[in-house]
């Protein structure tokens, strides 16, 4: 079945729309966006049966963890019970923007955040009101998709809908990075050089 496709610029926030698309993952589907740097594949992170369908659609393994997409930084402290000084500098540097940051979340469990720096994903993640779990919007071991016809190619009839902002403008994935204690471990390199990370590590609070 073809997925239902909502239109959205970030000239025109049309909420209705908007919230129509937050609906379908709210209630356990799978709803493409755009980030600034590529289409996600997007997933209520709190659902397992929704997780369980995105593995499938990706085709991960299930020990394979999701970074977790939400609006604004405030979202993501409302899940941590400690940010280091360096957590919080690479916060106030680079978000929103196209890095995610692996943090403790307690009980020696951590989770890739995000806060991605693109209106429509600001939206789209504030109206849905859970944290979404969202890899790139591809079967794994293809090209991450900049354009809806991308995603189409690789998911049409795997997802139940797909916000539509035309061509992403970073066109790369996320720089990945893990903070423990007072380093900062390059997991991936993307958008952002490692080199403009680890600056941070010298910079006074």
């Amino acid at each position: 079945m073809a997925p239902r496709i909502f239109s959205v610029t970030a000239e025109i926030l049309d909420a209705a729309t908007i919230q129509q698309a937050a609906h379908i993952l709210r209630s356990g589907g799978l709803v493409v966006f755009p980030t600034e740097t590529v289409y996600g594949l997007g997933a209520d992170a709190t659902n397992p049966q929704a997780i369980e369908r995105l593995n499938r659609v990706k085709g991960r393994p299930a020990d394979k963890p999701y970074s977790w997409h939400l609006a604004c930084a405030e979202k993501v402290r409302s899940f941590l019970p400690d940010i280091s000084p360096l957590a919080k500098r690479l916060m106030d540097r680079f978000w929103p923007g196209p890095l995610t940051i692996v943090l403790s979340i307690g009980e020696g469990r951590t989770i890739g955040f995000r806060v991605p720096d693109h209106p429509v994903a600001q939206a789209f993640l504030k109206a849905c009101d859970v944290p979404v779990a969202a890899p790139s919007a591809n079967r794994s071991g293809n090209p991450p998709p900049t354009n809806v016809d991308q995603v189409l190619a690789n998911l049409n009839g795997s997802v139940d809908g797909i916000v539509d902002s035309g061509p992403t403008a970073v066109g790369r994935e996320s720089t990945v990075v893990r903070v423990v204690e007072e380093d900062v471990e390059i997991l991936r390199q993307g958008a952002i050089d490692s080199q403009t990370i680890r600056s941070l590590m010298f910079l006074q609070d």
